[in-house]
């Protein structure tokens, strides 16, 4: 056989080329896969477009629009409606923007990486962006594992400018990948193309904490990246991941676990809220100049909600939360009236601000739902004194009729149901879950929780008043042994008092029907409250009037 000079040039210059290949191929790792749970993989294109909104067809009146590209954390699965717990933080962003400025697209989608979601999702995003549009991108969990089989999303590490050939097994596609880092300067250089406005955002934290009980960063990885990229690229960079985790830090190792569901990556809806408002945060926190319009975007008051009432200097607030039994009309002499409104008939105003934050019809459940718990929860603190009721509107219909019900026990147990009214999809705990939650949040905050017991009914069976020892009663005490929380049994206290006055009498005390209470029954329950406090010798007894 001859072999010519060519030929062995060719053949020395083909194995160089595939042992240099093979050598910088060594090189280029990815992530290593530490998740450990089965991820939401992307689903055919055509589930992912029906699912999510088509990219920009949010866009009102020639208004620009902010576009959010992400994975699981910021839209969980494909349609993203925590149909199974989990939550990510794009479904409350727009919560924080004024609809009259600007619209939000969350187009994230559960198990993308920087890579897969370049390819697959972003060419339409991309066509979709129009000058003065905006793009935050915070994308990375699943940047790992291998590059050319199973799931194949990973990128190169770091920021390099390094790509790589592959091919993948299962499909025989072939690709080129790049770093994280190529990824998002990508996205960065085509949506300055398009005339948009690109911002980095890291990543959110998982649930992990060090052995001092702060919680994990990926400052040398991701978190990383992305702030250099961000410098190269002179795009503005919000460290969610910092904010958030300054906020999982403070709280107890129990209100942290429930910031997540199922793993330990994907959050439930606490934890998505709380991403949602650290990305606000961090945008309105942004001093250097890039993020003016999308600051003057954001709604006033919406990042931290609270109490509309002037704090006195030197005197501690007591917030009073509850029902209608708590507050209710409270204006017409001969209507029905909430013990909260005769609060400062009891405390020395002198010395303490009564703020009666109850309100009709409301369950623990409804009271945090409608942002009313997180009003009172901004508004703490440390000194101040909570006053929890709530009962007569917590056991009934969780996903029917008035939808305020919850899970009738104090366990520490949940489950997803789906509102019959709107069709969405809500995880619901027990009753004492709230109350233990509104307790925990209260100390947090430096403040004291006084846990009250439900205002009892005028029914009179065998002629004594009805008493809920069996339910709520033996509900409230399992969450004071739970929690050791300070507590004033007014249903009982106030039961006696009614068993004393007798029946009849007893009616001039309720108004309209058997809950709510007269004027002069809601100046009984506050006469109680005071009865309460003392005998248990409360600090809060303190400010009661002499």
């Amino acid at each position: 056989m001859k072999i010519n000079l060519l030929t062995v040039v060719s053949l020395f210059t083909m194995l160089s080329c595939v042992t240099a290949q093979e050598s910088k191929n060594a090189k280029l790792e990815a992530i290593e896969d530490v998740n450990k749970v089965t991820d939401l993989t992307l689903d055919s294109l055509d589930k992912v477009r029906q699912a999510r909104i088509e990219p920009g067809t949010s866009r009102k009146e020639g208004r620009p629009v902010l576009f959010l590209i992400g994975n699981s954390t910021m839209r969980n699965g494909t349609l993203g409606n925590g149909n199974n717990g989990q939550w990510g933080w794009g479904y409350y962003a727009e919560d924080y923007f004024d609809k009259e400025k600007i619209s939000v697209e969350n187009q994230a989608l559960g198990g993308t990486s920087s890579r897969t979601f370049y390819r697959r999702l972003w060419p339409d995003i991309r066509k979709a962006i129009m000058p003065g549009d905006w793009v935050i991108i915070s994308i990375g969990h699943n940047d790992n594992g291998p590059f050319d089989s199973g799931r194949a999303r990973a990128s190169i590490k770091g920021i390099g400018t390094d790509s790589l050939e592959v091919t993948i097994k299962e499909t025989g596609v072939h690709e080129v990948v790049y770093s994280y880092g190529e990824y998002l300067r990508r996205y960065i250089r085509e949506t300055r193309e398009r005339g948009g406005n690109p911002v980095l955002m890291s990543l959110t934290p998982r649930h992990a904490r060090e052995a001092d009980g702060k919680n994990q960063r990926k400052t040398e990885t991701f978190t990383l990246w992305a702030k250099q990229v961000a410098e190269q690229m002179n795009v503005p960079f919000i460290d969610q991941e910092k904010i958030s985790a300054e906020k999982l830090d403070k709280f107890t190792q129990w209100k942290y676990d429930y910031h997540f569901f199922i793993d330990n990556i994907h959050t439930s809806r606490f934890g998505a809220e709380l991403n949602a408002r650290s990305a606000a945060e961090g945008i309105a926190a942004y001093d250097k100049s890039g993020l003016e319009y999308l600051q003057s975007c954001l709604v006033s008051g919406a990042i931290c909600p609270k109490v509309n009432v002037a704090r006195k200097k030197g005197r501690p607030m007591v917030f009073i939360t509850g029902d209608s039994t708590v507050k209710n009309e409270d204006k017409n002499p001969d209507g029905m009236w909430g013990w909260g409104s005769q609060a400062a008939t009891v405390f020395d105003t002198t010395k303490i601000t009564p703020v009666n934050w109850a309100k009709a019809g409301r369950s623990c459940r409804t009271y945090l739902n409608e942002g009313r718990w997180d009003q009172v929860y901004n508004s703490i603190e440390p000194g101040d004194f909570v006053l929890i009721q709530f009962g007569h509107n917590d056991i009934g219909g969780i996903d029917k009729d008035k939808e305020r019900g919850e899970i009738a026990c104090t366990s520490d147990t949940c489950h997803v149901y789906k509102s019959a009214k709107t069709g969405k999809y809500e995880v619901v705990y027990s009753f004492g879950w709230y109350l233990r939650k509104f307790i925990d949040d209260v100390r947090e905050k430096g403040g004291t929780p006084i846990l009250v017991s439900l205002t009892p009914r005028n029914e009179w069976p065998n002629g004594k008043i009805e008493r809920r020892n069996d339910s709520y009663g033996k509900w409230y005490r399992e969450v004071v042994e739970q929690t050791g929380v300070e507590f004033v049994d007014l249903h009982n206290i106030s039961a006696d008092a009614l068993d004393k006055i007798g029946q009849k009498k007893a009616a001039a005390y309720y108004n309209h029907d058997h809950t709510h209470t007269s004027l002069k029954g809601a100046k009984l329950n506050a006469k109680n409250i005071g009865v309460g406090l003392r005998e248990i010798k409360s600090d809060l007894a303190k400010y009661l009037k002499k």
